[in-house]
C-alpha cells in the first residue's frame, strides 16, 4: 500500500473497493433478514444474532474497517474520494451510535422482531424445497432470538435505558396478535398455502407439517414468553416521561440523534425556532387557500370544519386503495417532464398488516430488492379508513411513491458504479428531504387541481414543520405527550388518530422526524440557486438527475456537489 504523491495507486484504489465490498459482506452476514430482503439468499436459514456479544463484535469490526481505511491515503479523483469520505463517515457514525448501546432497546412499536418475523413472508422466497426448509429453520431459531432480546432488555432495565411506557404499551397488542392456538391463523402459515406445483405432494406435505410445527413449537411460545416478560418485568420498569432527556445520558443521546438525522450542526433550539418560522409561513399560505374556498372564520375554524365533514373521508379500505392507484397512474405519465432518468424497477401496492396498523403511520415505502425479483411496495394504512381524509391522498402518494421515495431510492439502487454500502444506504435528511421536496413537484405538471388537495399538501408541509417543534419540544424542552398532541391539533389539519400515532412515533424514534424539513429546505435552496444562476437555461430534469445521480448524500456533501454543478453549468455556452 504505497501511495503516490497524487493519491493512491490504481492497486490501492482496487484495495479500497475491496474494503467496501468486505464491509458490505459483513453487513449482510450480520443482518440476514436484510440480506434476504435485498435478494441475497445465502443467509435465508438464519436470524440475526442479537446478543450483547454480537453487538461488541460488530463494534470491534467497525473499528478494524476504519483502521484499514485510514491506512490508505485519500484518493484524488472525485468519485473515489467521495467513496472514501462517505465510508469513513459511516464507520465513524456507527461507532458514535454504539456508545449509546442501541441493543438495550431492540424493540419499539414500529420496529423489532414482532414486526420483522411476521413480515418475513412478504420477501422470503418460496419457490423451492430449500426455500421452505430455510424458512422453517428461521422459525425454529426464533426462541433463541427471543432469549437474546429479553436478556438485552433486562440489561437495559438495570442501566435505566428503557422505552417510554406510553410507547412500550403499544407493543403488547402486537405480541398478542402472534399468540394463537391454531398455527394456520398466523400470516406466517400463508407461506405454505400455495406451494409451487413443481414440488411433489409428499414433500409438500412434509413442508406444511414442518412449518406448522415450527409455528406451534417455536414462534407462538416465543411470543408468549416475550409477552410475559413485557407485562411482568419490562413495563413496570419503563420511564414515565416521554422525552429521551429522562435517560441517564439523554441530553448527549439527543444531541447525537440530531446530528445523525439532519447531517448538520444545527442545535435543538435552532431547529425548534426553524419549525416555528416555517409554520408561520405555511399557515399564511393555508389561510389564503381557505379564503379561496370560501371560509369566513379563522384557519383553526376551517381545519375544524374539515375534521367534521365526513364526506371528505374515505368509507372503505378498497376506496382508499383505489384512490391511491388512480392518483399514481396519472403521476407516472408525467414523470418524464421532471426527470431525464427514471428507474427500471416498478412499484406495487400493499395494505399495512392488521397486527401493526394501529401504531403505524399513513403509509410506508419499501424499496425493491437488488435482484429485481419483486417490485418496490407502497404500503397503505387502511386501518379506520373513515378517519383518513381524501384531500391528503395526493400529497401522501407523491411522497411515498413517485416522484418521492420510489424515484429516488430505486434510481440509487441502480447506480451500479457505486459501492453497495452507498447503493443500499444513505442519509435520512436526503431521503426524507427528497420525499418532502417532491410533494410540491406535481404542481409543476398540473396536479393539485383541487384547492382542497393543495390545502392538503400545505397541511403536510405544516405537519413536517410542526415535527421540528414537537420533536425538540419532547426531547429537549421536556414537553409532555399531551402538550405535543395539543400543539399538533392547534397547528395542523391532521386527524387526531394520525396525531397520536405521530407523537408516539417521535417519542420512540428521537430525532428522525427532524430530517424531513431540514432536508427539504436544503434541496429547495439549491434549486433556487440554480434557477437564479442559470436563468432561462435552467432545466429541471438536468437538475434532478444531477441531484439524484450519486444516491443519498449528507447535506453538506450534497451542497458542495450541487454548487460545483451550478458553477459548471453557468460556464457552458448556449
Amino acid at each position: 500500500m504505497t501511495p503516490g504523491k497524487s493519491g493512491p495507486s490504481i492497486e490501492a484504489v482496487t484495495q479500497l473497493n475491496q474494503l467496501y465490498d468486505d464491509y458490505w459482506e459483513f453487513v449482510l452476514k450480520e443482518y440476514p433478514l436484510s440480506a434476504t430482503y435485498l435478494g441475497d439468499h445465502r443467509y435465508d436459514s438464519v436470524l440475526e444474532d442479537a446478543s450483547e456479544a454480537a453487538f461488541h463484535r460488530r463494534v470491534t469490526q467497525s473499528k478494524k474497517f476504519l483502521d484499514q481505511l485510514r491506512s490508505f491515503r485519500k484518493p484524488s479523483s472525485k468519485p473515489n474520494l467521495l467513496n472514501y469520505e462517505l465510508f469513513e463517515r459511516e464507520l465513524e457514525d456507527n461507532l458514535e451510535s454504539a456508545k449509546f448501546r442501541p441493543y438495550l432497546t431492540p424493540m419499539t412499536q414500529q420496529s423489532g422482531l414482532q414486526i420483522d418475523i411476521p413480515e418475513l413472508i412478504t420477501y422470503h422466497p418460496f419457490g423451492s424445497i430449500q426455500d421452505f426448509e430455510s424458512f422453517s429453520s428461521r422459525l425454529q431459531a426464533f426462541p433463541r432470538l427471543v432469549d437474546q432480546i429479553i436478556q438485552s432488555m433486562r440489561t437495559g432495565t438495570r442501566a435505566h435505558i428503557v422505552l417510554a411506557k406510553v410507547t412500550a404499551e403499544k407493543i403488547i397488542p402486537q405480541l398478542e396478535a402472534n399468540i394463537v392456538e391454531d398455527p394456520k391463523k398466523l400470516d406466517l402459515y400463508k407461506s405454505v398455502e400455495n406451494i409451487p406445483p413443481g414440488i411433489n405432494p409428499r414433500d409438500a406435505l412434509r413442508i406444511r407439517n414442518n412449518i406448522e410445527e415450527a409455528i406451534r413449537q417455536s414462534v407462538v411460545p416465543g411470543f408468549e414468553k416475550l409477552l410475559v416478560f413485557f407485562k411482568e418485568e419490562y413495563l413496570p420498569a419503563c420511564r414515565s416521561d416521554a422525552g429521551i432527556w429522562s435517560l441517564p445520558d439523554g441530553n448527549e443521546r439527543y444531541a447525537y440523534t440530531v446530528r445523525h438525522y439532519t447531517t448538520t450542526n444545527l442545535s435543538a433550539d435552532e431547529i425548534h425556532d426553524l419549525g416555528l418560522t416555517e409554520l408561520s409561513r405555511i399557515h399564511r399560505e393555508m389561510r389564503a387557500i381557505a379564503n379561496q374556498i370560501g371560509s369566513k372564520g379563522s384557519l383553526q375554524d376551517f381545519i375544524s370544519s374539515l375534521r367534521q365533514d365526513r364526506s371528505l373521508y374515505n368509507n372503505t379500505s378498497a376506496e382508499l386503495m383505489a384512490g391511491f392507484k388512480n392518483i399514481l397512474k396519472q403521476m407516472d405519465a408525467k414523470l418524464p417532464l421532471l426527470f431525464g432518468r427514471l428507474p427500471k424497477a416498478k412499484y406495487g401496492f400493499r395494505e399495512i398488516e392488521a397486527f401493526r396498523a394501529e401504531a403505524a403511520p399513513d403509509a410506508y415505502y419499501y424499496r425493491p430488492p437488488e435482484d429485481g425479483s419483486r417490485p418496490a411496495y407502497f404500503y397503505v394504512n387502511t386501518f379506520r379508513p373513515e378517519q383518513r381524509p381524501k384531500y391528503t391522498m395526493e400529497v401522501l402518494a407523491y411522497h411515498e411513491a413517485v416522484p418521492g421515495h420510489h424515484l429516488q431510492l430505486a434510481i440509487q439502487q441502480e447506480l451500479t458504479d457505486l459501492p453497495k454500502f452507498r447503493r443500499n444506504g444513505g442519509y435520512t435528511a436526503f431521503i426524507e428531504g427528497w420525499g418532502l421536496y417532491s410533494e410540491e413537484l406535481p404542481k409543476l405538471v398540473g396536479f393539485y387541481k383541487d384547492a382542497l388537495s393543495d390545502f392538503g399538501r400545505l397541511s403536510f408541509d405544516a405537519w413536517r414543520a410542526a415535527r421540528l417543534v414537537v420533536d425538540t419540544g419532547i426531547h429537549h424542552k421536556r414537553w409532555t405527550r399531551e402538550r405535543a398532541i395539543q400543539f399538533f391539533l392547534e397547528n395542523t389539519a391532521l386527524s387526531e388518530l394520525n396525531i397520536v400515532s405521530e407523537v408516539d412515533r417521535y417519542i420512540a424514534w428521537p430525532g428522525q422526524a427532524l430530517a424531513y424539513k431540514v432536508g427539504q429546505l436544503r434541496i429547495s435552496e439549491l434549486r433556487a440557486k440554480a434557477e437564479k444562476a442559470l436563468g432561462p437555461r435552467f432545466d429541471i430534469r438536468r437538475f434532478h438527475d444531477e441531484l439524484l445521480g450519486d444516491g443519498a448524500l449528507a447535506l453538506d456533501v450534497l451542497s458542495n456537489k450541487m454548487e460545483h454543478w451550478i458553477a459548471n453549468e453557468s460556464k457552458v455556452k448556449c
